[in-house]
């Protein structure tokens, strides 16, 4: 079973072209096409589907028929090459010529108008996609921008609010990755010099006075802006989330 495309029709040749391709008489052709119907003897289909008519000079209505790609090929599978060869240069032809929609029949333009909106429909719905992606991104750089830039840093905890995780998380984390330590003994964490050579931690010292009169210094990790913004891409939530 053939599915019909609208806009292209279905191919076939005509004994008398293939008579005149082959050199032969149409009655030869004719001949030849009953007796191979005959001979593949299928219940699907029998002579009179492929029969036609035509008009003569005359004005005479003789018959011919109009045999699909197959069947015309299976009828000349005995000819000779040369005039084998022109009948399917033909049937190629006549199938560029079919692949071609007829724009004269309503229904086969309405189908490729209708086509043609869906196709428009899709690519202005991936357009709007591509284009809230980029959207999106701008966001993220934004944010990730103005964190590079800030002034200032944060100490554990206010980076992990910023981060939106626990600031009991954060320290895992910096302890676990390489970022602080603590000393013997000591409840202090700090930051491993490499880090801070890279500018992502740094260490704030303060004088603290006590009661006595006597000065306390303290030691305080902290994480810089380009400190955040790295963690920001290491840990899970992303920049666009530090705003």
């Amino acid at each position: 079973m053939q599915i019909m495309i609208p806009g292209q029709a279905h191919v076939t040749m005509s004994s008398r072209e293939i008579a005149d391709l082959c050199e032969k008489q149409h009655f030869h052709i004719l001949r030849d096409i009953e007796k191979m119907l005959q001979d593949i003897a299928d219940p699907r289909f029998g002579v009179s589907d492929f029969l036609s008519s035509y008009s003569d000079s005359t004005g005479r209505t003789l018959k011919e028929y109009r045999l699909p790609k197959d069947l015309t090929v299976t009828l000349i599978t005995g000819y000779r090459a040369d005039l084998r060869y022109k009948v399917v240069k033909r049937l190629e032809e006549l199938e560029g010529q079919a692949a071609l929609p007829n724009l004269s029949d309503p229904a086969v333009l309405t189908q490729l108008l209708i086509e043609h909106a869906g196709k428009r429909i899709e690519a202005e719905q991936r357009a709007a996609a591509a284009e809230a992606k980029v959207e999106d991104m701008q966001e993220d750089v934004a944010a990730h921008h103005r964190l590079t830039k800030a002034d200032g840093s944060l100490n554990i905890t206010e980076a992990a609010k910023n981060l939106g995780i626990r600031p009991k998380d954060l320290f895992d984390w910096l302890s676990h990755n390489g970022w602080i330590y603590r000393r013997a003994n000591s409840p202090t964490w700090l930051g491993f010099q490499t880090k801070c050579n890279l500018g992502l931690l740094e260490h704030k010292t303060t004088t603290v006075l006590r009661a006595d009169g006597s000065e306390k210094i303290t030691e305080q990790v902290r994480v810089t802006a380009k400190g955040l913004s790295s963690l920001a891409k290491l840990i899970h939530p992303t920049a666009r989330l530090i705003a």
